[in-house]
């Protein structure tokens, strides 16, 4: 099976949920929730709604609860929600205005990483 990767343009604003299977790149404006298996936030990127990917990697603003697997917060993001992950890495000059919590699973220990 052959993987896929969908963009989503500067240019383009979507009202509505999105949800895909695959990886799922971001560069204009989402009002709505998105669910996917990867996803990739442009700089300029706006979405308005919950987020739910095994990763993710944010650097533009998002307002609305995120749920990832494996979590990256670069320094241009801006996070206004709840934050759960797995795994978690925040770049030096990101802010996020919200609470964090680690999805406990039985035998696994928190993982938080600091980058400058």
């Amino acid at each position: 099976m052959a993987a896929t990767f969908s963009v989503l343009g500067a240019d383009l604003a979507v009202k509505g949920d999105l949800s895909a299977t695959a990886d799922l790149h971001i560069d204009g404006s989402v009002e709505g929730d998105i669910t996917c298996a990867a996803l990739v936030q442009g700089e300029k990127s706006t979405v308005t709604g919950a987020i739910r990917a095994k990763s993710a990697r944010l650097s533009g603003t998002v307002h609305g609860s995120i749920e990832a697997g494996e979590l990256v917060i670069l320094k241009s993001a801006r996070i206004h929600g709840d934050v759960t992950y797995d795994a978690l890495t925040i770049e030096q000059g990101a802010q996020v205005d919200g609470r964090f919590a680690h999805r406990v699973h039985a035998t696994d220990e928190p993982s938080l990483t600091l980058v400058s």
